[in-house]
């Protein structure tokens, strides 16, 4: 397999801009399939815009987003969800008047009533985030904040997915509930699901990451294998301001 082909997702020099201001300044990115890619940066180096411009949510004004081959640059939202593409943005999207259940139903495109959501799977999705099922009839509002991230992955793979992009899922997290969801994605991973990760909490990052690419103002700036970036302390330095 070719290298283009061995890439699930690509970006080719994205530009975003939002309003008046220039946010993405022409973003090469690479997320090899069956890999689970790290896109690290300090605060505001545009890795959310970079989520948002993959799904549709903000139009790259310039370049290129490409899908399994197919360019999705222009193709709204719905339609990206529909390529098997889940997204868990940073605010998790909980719908809060609603209990877990019916969440996870409106999560579950393929099924009309809960009964028709595969009970593998589902029973899986239990033994990953016990809460999920422990909650399954209280409303997702009542939920912690480490319950409401478990639900908003829950949802996201509730049915098998190509691509899951997330955007800081260990944010505000007890210790205990990272390594819930490290173990989580990392069950994940060996399904073969590609996994896009937004992540600030540099452990996280190096105990799952395959493949990363590091963010600063706008554009990409490193790209490599997760091991040697955790490996170099100067080049974390130099990158990250900070030593994993």
């Amino acid at each position: 397999m070719s290298a283009a082909a061995n890439n699930l997702l690509t970006l080719e020099g994205v530009h975003t801009h939002i309003g008046a201001y220039h946010i993405l300044h022409g973003v090469d990115l690479a997320v090899p399939r069956g890999q689970l890619t790290m896109l690290l940066g300090r605060n505001g180096a545009g890795k959310t815009t970079t989520l948002r411009t993959i799904m549709g949510l903000w139009h790259a004004n310039q370049g290129r987003v490409v899908f399994d081959g197919k360019d999705i640059t222009a193709a709204e939202t719905p339609q990206i969800a529909s390529l098997d593409i889940a997204y868990v943005p940073e605010n998790m999207g909980i719908f809060a008047d609603l209990t877990v259940q019916e969440n996870m139903l409106l999560a579950a495109r393929k099924a009309k009533r809960v009964q028709h959501i595969d009970g593998e799977r589902l029973k899986w999705i239990f033994s990953l985030f016990p809460a999920v099922e422990k909650f399954w009839n209280h409303p997702a509002g009542k939920l912690s904040g480490g319950q409401k991230q478990m639900l908003a992955v829950a949802r996201a793979i509730v049915e098998p997915r190509q691509l899951l992009i997330v955007d800081e899922p260990s944010k505000g997290l007890a210790p205990a509930i990272i390594n819930n969801m490290i173990d989580a994605f990392a069950q994940l991973k060996q399904t073969g699901t590609t996994i896009l990760l937004v992540e600030q909490n540099i452990s996280f990052a190096k105990r799952l990451g395959d493949h990363v690419a590091v963010m600063d103002d706008g554009r990409v700036v490193h790209t490599g294998r997760m091991q040697a970036l955790a490996e170099d302390e100067a080049l974390q330095q130099s990158l990250l301001g900070l030593a994993l």
